[in-house]
């Protein structure tokens, strides 16, 4: 598993981490009985970053999202990471066929790979798989009222602003020349001297 290694100078750093991760639920049908709106997984680690999964069993109301079931992920703990953070992630959710002990693969097509930063801390599927093809016996994915799903999780990019500089040009600038005479200046015996107070773009 590759640790996060920022470039200052660029900000960017590709790298190719994957980690899988699988949750299996048992007493389903529980869930939806006692209105559990939402499941957070255990946090786990993919590319030097944390991650947990969130599960929606009933849809994301949020969203108005009606027979279906709802799958995110969520990078989480990121106070310690640096300023202007990003991570490019490809997500590729799945659900388990336990009769044939194979996964269905379900991944967003529309975007193959997903930013998180720090305004945008969660990315998912809406839809994730309707609840009408869960709770079909013939598709094995609810088998004694339990499912497995999970997600692989790919770091692709990392980006990082923890260090740089800030530029203000000062628009219409005042520009003021002040002159300080020294006498006798090799006869001068202390360490450091003061100028008398002058006045430059209304500062003193």
């Amino acid at each position: 598993m590759a640790n996060p290694a920022f470039d200052d100078r660029q900000g960017v750093e590709k790298t190719v981490s994957e980690a899988q991760y699988v949750v299996k639920i048992q007493s389903y049908s529980s869930l939806l009985k006692n209105s559990v709106d939402k499941y957070e997984s255990g946090v786990f680690q993919a590319g030097g970053y944390k991650w947990k999964l969130v599960l929606y069993p009933n849809g994301n109301k949020s969203k108005n999202v009606e027979e279906h079931v709802s799958l995110y992920l969520s990078i989480v703990e990121t106070s310690s990471l640096p300023s202007g953070w990003g991570v490019h992630a490809l997500v590729r959710f799945f659900l388990r066929d336990q009769d044939k002990d194979n996964d269905l693969i379900i991944q967003d097509a529309m975007r193959k790979e997903w930013h998180f930063h720090r305004t945008k801390l969660e990315c998912g599927l809406d839809q994730f798989i309707p609840l009408k093809t869960l709770n079909d016996v013939q598709n094995g994915y609810l088998v004694d009222d339990t499912c497995v799903f999970g997600a692989e999780v790919s770091v692709t990019r990392e980006k990082s602003t923890g260090q740089g500089e800030n530029l203000l040009m000062i628009k219409d600038a005042i520009s003021q020349k002040h002159t300080w005479k020294v006498d006798n200046f090799s006869k001068l015996d202390k360490e450091f001297y003061d100028s008398k107070v002058f006045t430059a773009g209304n500062q003193k």
